[in-house]
């Protein structure tokens, strides 16, 4: 793996080397992060939260974009939210996917729901992926704000009263949910659900799956918080960028960030995300 500085001023990655495909080693797994790419709603600079809206052009060509950065990870397992924008980027972005793995939703909230999944044949399944789909990784939601235009929104309450609701880790827009809220919900979901898709703790043994997610911003930064064991204060000015990937990989018990893979046009093994966590650097290797 190629080593890299981290320079969390301006949250790009600056690689030391150069590798033309990303390669997992034995015994490491991939995990990837993708926000969503751009929603009509977005477009239209509205609070979107937890309502379904669809990918604008904008967004159609972030999350194709994406799938052209991830194409040489094999995506064995997805995730996404109950969205329609995060689901649409994950279909998109496979659809780059040199494996040409057909995308299938499974039902996985019950016993029966897992049961009545498993009508694929053998041949099926090894021609698709698994896609589950859970509320719990949706964006929180900003109850009374959804739909309103965010300027229209500060000049009514104040730009201040606006920037509490949005950029605090626990001060909820009216009706609505705090980053601390969706945090709950989301990490709970990652720790009970997505990390045994890596480890099973009784037996120390490495299942050796690549999972994507595709979510939102809010529920997204919660499960960093999480793998990056960052502070609430940390965690309220992490910003990430539509339609770009965010690499972890498993290894040896824990995840360790790794930044974005390359585009194919792309020469550097990192690409740029827009995280900002002040003026330190931190080594990535």
């Amino acid at each position: 793996m190629a080593a890299g500085v981290y320079n969390q001023a301006i949250g790009t990655f600056q690689s030391h080397s150069h590798i033309n495909n990303f390669i997992i080693s034995k015994n490491e797994a991939a995990l990837i992060l993708i926000r969503y790419g751009e929603s009509l709603w977005n477009e239209k600079n509205l609070f979107t939260g937890c309502v379904d809206v669809p990918l604008s052009k904008r967004g159609i060509d972030e999350a194709i974009e994406a799938g052209k950065r991830i194409r040489s990870i094999p995506v064995d397992l997805i995730f996404t939210s109950a969205l329609i924008q995060a689901q649409m980027t994950a279909m998109l972005a496979m659809t780059q996917h040199p494996r040409k793995k057909v995308p299938i939703i499974m039902h996985n909230e019950s016993e029966q729901a897992r049961e009545w999944s498993q009508v694929f044949s053998e041949d099926t399944k090894k021609q698709s992926i698994p896609v589950i789909a859970a509320w719990q990784l949706n964006e929180r939601m900003y109850g009374e704000l959804q739909g309103l235009n965010k300027q229209e929104t500060a000049d009514r309450y104040g730009k201040e009263q606006v920037h509490e609701w949005r950029r605090s880790y626990d001060v909820p827009p009216p009706n609505g949910e705090s980053l601390e809220m969706c945090a709950e919900r989301a990490v709970a979901y990652f720790r009970d659900q997505l990390t045994s898709q890596y480890y099973v703790l009784n037996l120390n043994f490495y299942l050796e799956k690549n999972v994507m997610i595709s979510a939102h911003g809010n529920s997204l930064t919660s499960i960093i918080m999480y793998l990056d064991k960052l502070t609430s204060q940390k965690v309220i000015s992490l910003e990430l960028s539509t339609g770009i990937p965010m690499l972890y990989i498993f290894k040896e018990g824990r995840f360790i960030r790794r930044g974005s893979p390359i585009g194919p046009t792309e020469t550097g093994v990192y690409a740029h995300t827009r995280v900002s966590f002040g003026s330190l650097q931190a080594e990535v290797g």
